[in-house]
């Protein structure tokens, strides 16, 4: 698969509610293109995780993988397409290996050692006690939440699918922890369509697009730098009031709004192997 992904006036409610979370999403992500998704909480971004993996199915619309709506797929081929961080870092009982190696099972040593060198993980996990067959289990007092998630950041480059979902990646860490893990996430993104879910917009101005969600619908899309100059729902997400200026429509600088690395350019798909669950 190359990565298109296709959202066709897609909504949706839980079964447990009347109440619709998405309405009539219509957008598409490019092969290799990092979108960020953004918005108040409650709004209906982390549900996207769900139906891309198809947790759940949309109520309305359909949602594609390279033009194909996705309960056509089997389900293990999709699921073999995307990479998944959830927002609750996924750690299992067994060693720091077999966390690692279940991104794709049958990987040799070095592969997996390659993937955690990617992720910065090496150098932490060789000083644990049994080094990389250190038993660790959900809950975990051995490694700090920043640890944790670039194991699973490690499982994911080893899994080396074309589709990555991230929903709020850096979400319970503090900030030296959020700061060590950018750079692997950098990494883990690079030649594939990404789709970030997130609060934090320090990669936004790196992102070729950004989606605002605002009560279940896409409220504002574009650049980060367009976004800003639009002083909406975006602006009032990314900066704080005192650094707009709402009567003018222009915008201070800020943190956000920094200078960052150039917004990445779509990367030519290129064919890449898969391995069952």
């Amino acid at each position: 698969m190359r990565g298109w992904i296709g959202f066709h006036q897609v909504s949706f409610h839980y079964p447990d509610s009347p109440r619709a979370c998405l309405r009539d999403l219509e957008f598409t992500v490019r092969p290799g293109e990092l979108v960020i998704v953004t918005g108040a909480s409650g709004a209906g971004k982390s549900t996207l995780a769900k139906l891309l993996s198809r947790f759940y199915d949309p109520s309305a619309g359909a949602i594609t993988l390279d033009g194909v709506p996705l309960d056509g797929l089997p389900l293990r081929f999709l699921r073999e397409q995307i990479a998944l961080l959830p927002q609750q870092t996924l750690i299992l009982n067994g060693t720091v290996r077999e966390n690692i190696a279940c991104g794709r099972p049958g990987a040799t040593d070095t592969e997996i050692e390659r993937a955690a060198r990617d992720a910065a993980a090496h150098d932490f996990i060789t000083v644990l006690p049994e080094g990389y067959d250190t038993p660790i289990a959900p809950g975990t007092a051995a490694l700090s939440g920043g640890q944790l998630q670039r194991i699973a950041i490690a499982r994911a480059m080893l899994r080396s699918a074309p589709v990555l979902v991230l929903d709020e990646p850096t979400a319970g860490l503090d900030a030296i922890a959020a700061r060590q893990v950018v750079r692997p996430l950098r990494r883990l993104m690079s030649g594939r369509t990404t789709i970030m879910i997130t609060h934090d917009l320090s990669l936004a101005p790196a992102a070729d697009r950004i989606l605002v969600i605002d009560g279940g619908r896409l409220a504002e899309t574009g650049t980060h730098e367009e976004l800003l100059a639009r002083d909406g729902a975006y602006a009032r997400l990314a900066l704080p009031p005192a650094l707009r200026w709402s009567s003018s429509g222009r915008t201070r600088s800020s943190p956000a709004s920094a200078p960052a690395p150039p917004r990445r350019r779509s990367a030519a798909p290129s064919a890449r192997s898969t391995a069952p669950d």
